[in-house]
């Protein structure tokens, strides 16, 4: 190894160590690691930018300004209230509508805002119940992680994927979308034996819920019914986006900019909802990859990894999914995400088929969230949601239930790709 390659090692694992160790804050440590690479002359600023990739960042802050207009008119609330009634008010069907509610709404929105919208709600609506909120807020806290897993642009590492490899909309859909048809099918069974016989409530109780009415719920009326003609013409967007020759970065900013435009809100307010420390992260990490990249170790690493096994793409396939998914469990996703991908794009320039190692990554890093209670920023900001209710959730509680859902739905995904890819 010449200098060159010695220091962006040593930046890309310093700025690591500090993102697990959470001493400096994670944005910080990655734009620190951007800017140490340029001055250490590991890379110019025009190559620093060039391995930024802008088609996840406009992705990012298109959907993150939709749905901070969106979030005004009140849409999310009322859908939760009205499953709660259609459910009866019974506390099963309740907890089962929500989940499913939770990953449909995961799909299509960043799965931190999915739990925000309709965590509140479950705690609302069990403490009518008068039943302990934790075991519905677990539900959708993997629910969430599963949901995202099925699109482009449901999780930021399926969005850093499909910008890298070319993957569409649809790809996701037809590939990861089918394994989580079944997973989420395996985790409402396995709640249904864990809690849902002994959600058992008064009649009464059930009445009460009945009684709230969705309606009030609607905060304006006029930004509601846009933003469900405009959620419709997105969904139809991005389901097409590749047929009609569109990125899907710019489906996601034309359709935050017309939502800007026609939600009449205070546009100042809406980008201050925008994540930008998330947004900030992501550049400066493309930057800290991207110096390995410059300097030969990303393509060291590939063929390392190919000669470790053999060549043979089911070995790698499961490796990368198994690895991806512990690995997931008790660290941030996207650092693991930003790294893999140029380690399979220069498996792909070798000549290798790596159409399975993309979807293994995918479901692997998604689903892997789910294990541990600092695994997904969801189960963080939920968990935290659940204590201020005076509801805490612990880490060795959450550990029971967690990791094995998520050992299940990896085995899940297991028999899927072997089966898809065979």
């Amino acid at each position: 190894m010449d200098t060159m390659q010695i220091l962006s090692v040593v930046v890309f694992l310093a700025v690591m160590a500090a993102i697990i160790s959470e001493k400096i804050h994670r944005t910080v440590a990655a734009v620190a690691g951007g800017v140490l690479l340029v001055v250490l002359r590991v890379l110019t600023v025009d190559s620093a930018v060039s391995y930024i990739d802008f088609s996840t960042i406009g992705v990012l802050i298109g959907m993150m300004l939709f749905v901070a207009v969106v979030r005004n008119s009140g849409l999310f609330e009322y859908m939760a209230i009205k499953a709660a009634k259609i459910a009866k008010g019974n506390p099963w069907r309740i907890m089962l509508l929500f989940t499913l509610l939770t990953a449909i709404l995961s799909a299509f929105l960043d799965n931190v805002t999915t739990v925000l919208l309709v965590g509140p709600m479950a705690i609302a609506i069990t403490g009518i119940l008068g039943l302990d909120p934790v075991p519905f807020l677990l539900a959708q806290i993997m629910a969430s992680n599963i949901g995202g897993t099925a699109t482009l642009i449901g999780d930021p590492p399926n969005i850093m994927i499909g910008s890298q490899a070319g993957l569409t909309f649809m790809d996701f859909v037809a590939n990861t979308g089918i394994a989580v048809v079944f997973i989420m099918a395996a985790l409402s069974v396995c709640f249904y034996f864990i809690y849902g016989k002994r959600l058992v409530v008064a009649p009464e109780k059930m009445e009460a819920v009945m009684q709230l009415d969705e309606k009030k719920s609607i905060k304006d009326h006029a930004l509601l019914v846009k933003s469900v003609i405009m959620i419709a013409v997105v969904v139809v967007c991005f389901v097409f986006h590749s047929t009609i020759g569109i990125d899907s970065c710019v489906v996601a900013l034309a359709s935050a900019t017309i939502m800007l435009l026609i939600g009449r809100q205070d546009t100042e307010e809406i980008v201050l909802g925008v994540e930008w420390s998330t947004i900030l992260f992501f550049t400066g990490l493309f930057v800290v990859v991207g110096g390995m990249q410059e300097t030969g170790i990303i393509t060291a690493l590939g063929n390392a990894l190919v000669e470790v096994t053999g060549g043979n793409e089911m070995l790698l396939m499961l490796l990368i999914l198994w690895g991806s998914a512990i690995f997931s469990s008790v660290l941030d996703n996207i650092p693991f995400v930003a790294t893999m991908i140029p380690l399979i794009l220069a498996m792909q320039a070798d000549g290798m088929d790596v159409t399975a190692l993309w979807w293994a990554l995918s479901l692997g890093a998604c689903l892997g969230g789910n294990g541990t209670l600092i695994g997904a920023s969801a189960n963080v900001v939920l968990s935290g949601i659940s204590a201020k209710h005076g509801h805490p959730i612990t880490f060795a509680r959450y550990l029971k239930i967690g990791y094995p859902m998520m050992l299940m739905s990896v085995v899940i995904s297991t028999v899927y790709l072997l089966i898809r890819f065979h």
